[in-house]
């Protein structure tokens, strides 16, 4: 009798662990599905106001006069010529490793002096690495584009702090401010 007893709680609890289990996998679907509808709305009402700004544009005729540029506020334009800068920046190392592609990179020329040899093959290593530099400082430029066109660009990212504008100018692809940069130097000082 007393087995009997033992195995009819046993199952008794199977069964509410069951009941469990699946209440909770309901509320996960049913969780997901409010999350599908309420993507689906955004994106709805995106493009709604998207329509109506287009319809608006459209529909208004244009007058002659121009509207008066906003005014930026002199961090503001010194931030847009730091990403005019560094729109020219890109476009040199662009234009620079297109040149360096057609004229290719020295190849694997045998030398009959061995010293000629290791300084052709200094001189190509020297060159692959300056092109790795080139590529890391590429990448970095489109970062702070993006962030200049996001609204982001000047905020330190450890602290959340402005950046000065005379480190933005003096280093455009910076993301720390100076504080942060020499106690990020010091810590690695140490650990050396």
């Amino acid at each position: 009798m007393a087995v009997k007893k033992k195995s009819k709680k046993k199952t008794k609890v199977k069964a509410k662990v069951k009941a469990k289990v699946k209440a909770k996998s309901k509320a996960k679907v049913k969780a997901k599905a409010k999350t599908k509808v309420k993507a689906k709305t955004r994106t709805a009402k995106k493009t709604t106001k998207k329509a109506a700004k287009k319809t608006t544009k459209t529909a208004t005729p244009k007058s002659n006069k121009k509207d008066p540029p906003k005014k930026l506020k002199p961090r503001d334009k010194k931030i847009q010529n730091i990403r005019k800068r560094l729109v020219e920046q890109k476009e040199q190392l662009i234009s620079d490793a297109e040149a360096a592609l057609t004229n290719e990179l020295p190849g694997q020329i045998l030398f009959p002096d061995l010293g000629d040899q290791a300084s052709a093959e200094i001189d190509r290593n020297f060159m692959l690495r300056l092109k790795g530099r080139e590529q890391k400082l590429l990448t970095k430029i489109e970062g702070v584009l993006e962030s200049i066109d996001l609204g982001e660009y000047g905020m330190c990212e450890s602290c959340g702090s402005e950046i000065e504008i005379m480190r933005l100018e003096a280093r455009p692809v910076t993301s720390m401010c100076i504080e942060c940069k020499t106690e990020q130097e010091e810590e690695e000082r140490l650990r050396e």
